[in-house]
């Protein structure tokens, strides 16, 4: 019997990206037009929200080297009369003002200045994400290049992760000097890779390498961790990691964020697929695709990935980002999905404390990863029509957990079915084993994955997946 659905609270989440892009910054609140449209907060109230991730972005604050904090003001005050609780998010998938990027060693003291601001200047909040997704962010910027600073290198994707981390420990430090009891909710991407039995070794690399924001923080990184050697290969020093050791800023929540694409797979039969596809590491070559697309046995889903989180991590956990850039009758049935399986997790036993009904307005642009103008306008809770927010079928649903009740849909989308595939299907000779398997064999790790290029969405008839979980572009670094 399903556990009373009261005991699984309902968030909610703006799509809030502000990245750089060369000079320019890409502003998700600016396109969806809520940087503009304070009405939206009592939008989210009455479709039940009372608890928001919610962004008080160091970009957006800037003004040059002074800080503008009036729309936050009035953001923040609505949200306190409304009886809304703030999740603040400090940075999400960016790299700070003009004046910093997430290769400055300086980052981290200027982000936690900015959050001791934040926390003096609210001292009623309790809830913060300094950085969002620091492992993605990580890769974006300093492996594939795609963001600022566009580098190209396990020791830039190794520094720019470091240097997120130790911003949020210094943030957070800033932050309970003014709010001692202030949580930490760190988020990241509930990320796992299964491969071809030839390509086990680079998905146990990724396998272990999806945890290393969170390892670092809980102070993981010792010189027994699997990655030690990769780190100080690619620049780690010892003050790097015994910083953590010494001063671990073990998160209150940890915040996970599941998509379709978030399941991956390493395939080098590469006649399966199209030549623009195909890159590899310094041992062979592959394609990286989602594995829902190709393996026969389908998702593993957010249950065994959070039981595997669980047993890492032994914290309280939350779906911070579900979401789906599909038909609305499909978010739904993504959403549903998600909250059926959190609830599931915690008839097993584990401490699950939400599901995030994520981007609310919809998002724009991931279809080409937030690097130019245009892109797909994707529907979230609401669709925007002419700068109004109407509800979706999404909307319904996200009234019938808020008031408690079990889903009525049953969470079975096209990620069920066969159609789900588009190509030839892979079966492990069994699964659970090390071609499909969250651990693999022990092998040599090779890291510094990077396909060349992939496609950035699926056709219209094919379910365009949500372009921020494909890997794409780089030089090997082995």
């Amino acid at each position: 019997m399903d556990p009373h659905p009261a005991s699984l609270a309902l968030w909610g989440g703006l799509e809030c990206t502000v990245n750089r892009v060369g000079d320019r910054y890409f502003d998700q609140l600016e396109y969806s037009g809520h940087a503009e449209r304070i009405s939206d907060l009592d939008r989210f109230y009455e479709l039940g929200l009372r608890t928001l991730r919610y962004p008080i972005l160091w970009e957006r604050a800037a003004r040059g080297r002074e800080l503008d904090f009036a729309w936050a003001d009035e953001r923040l005050a609505r949200l306190y009369a409304l009886g809304i609780e703030p999740i603040v998010g400090l940075v999400h998938h960016g790299s700070g003002p003009p004046h910093t990027s997430l290769l400055d060693p300086a980052f981290p003291e200027l982000l936690a200045a900015y959050a001791g601001r934040v926390a003096e200047r609210y001292p009623w909040l309790t809830k913060f994400t300094p950085i969002n997704e620091p492992l993605t962010t990580a890769r974006f910027t300093g492996l594939y290049g795609h963001w600022y600073p566009h580098a190209r290198s396990d020791a830039a994707f190794v520094r720019a992760l470091l240097i997120q981390c130790r911003g949020t420990v210094l943030a957070m430090r800033a932050i309970r000097r003014s709010i001692p009891h202030a949580e930490l909710i760190q988020t990241e991407d509930l990320a796992v890779c299964t491969s071809v039995d030839e390509l086990a070794y680079q998905a146990e690399f990724e396998n272990r390498r999806r945890w290393l924001s969170l390892d670092l923080l809980c102070g993981k990184v010792d010189r027994h961790h699997p990655l030690n050697a990769y780190l100080r290969k690619n620049g780690a020093t010892d003050a790097d990691l015994g910083y953590f050791l010494d001063d671990p800023c073990i998160p209150n929540v940890i915040g996970f964020n599941y998509y379709v694409t978030s399941e991956r797979f390493l395939d080098n039969r590469l006649h399966l697929y199209p030549p623009e596809m195909v890159g590899g590491n310094a041992r062979h070559a592959y394609v990286d695709v989602e594995a829902v697309r190709v393996c026969a046995v389908g998702l593993m889903g957010p249950l065994q990935l959070l039981e595997s989180a669980a047993d890492r991590f032994g914290l309280p956990m939350a779906i911070t980002e579900a979401h789906l850039a599909c038909s609305p009758s499909e978010q739904a049935s993504w959403l549903a999905y998600v909250w059926r399986s959190c609830l599931a997790a915690q008839a097993r036993g584990l401490d699950i404390r939400a599901v995030t009904a994520w981007a609310l307005l919809g998002s724009f642009g991931w279809n080409k990863l937030v690097t130019e103008d245009g892109g797909k306008y994707e529907p979230g809770v609401l669709r925007l029509e002419g700068g109004v927010p109407v509800e979706t079928d999404v909307a319904s649903l996200v009234r019938e957990l808020a008031d408690g009740r079990l889903p009525e849909n049953d969470g079975a989308g096209w990620w069920c079915r066969h159609e789900r595939l588009l190509y030839e299907a892979h079966m492990p000779p069994v699964y659970g084993a090390s071609a499909h398997s969250p651990t693999g064999h022990s092998s040599t790790l090779v890291g510094g994955e990077s396909p060349r290029s992939v496609p950035r969405s699926a056709p219209e008839d094919r379910h365009a997946l949500p372009a921020v979980r494909l890997r794409a572009i780089g030089t090997s670094h082995a």
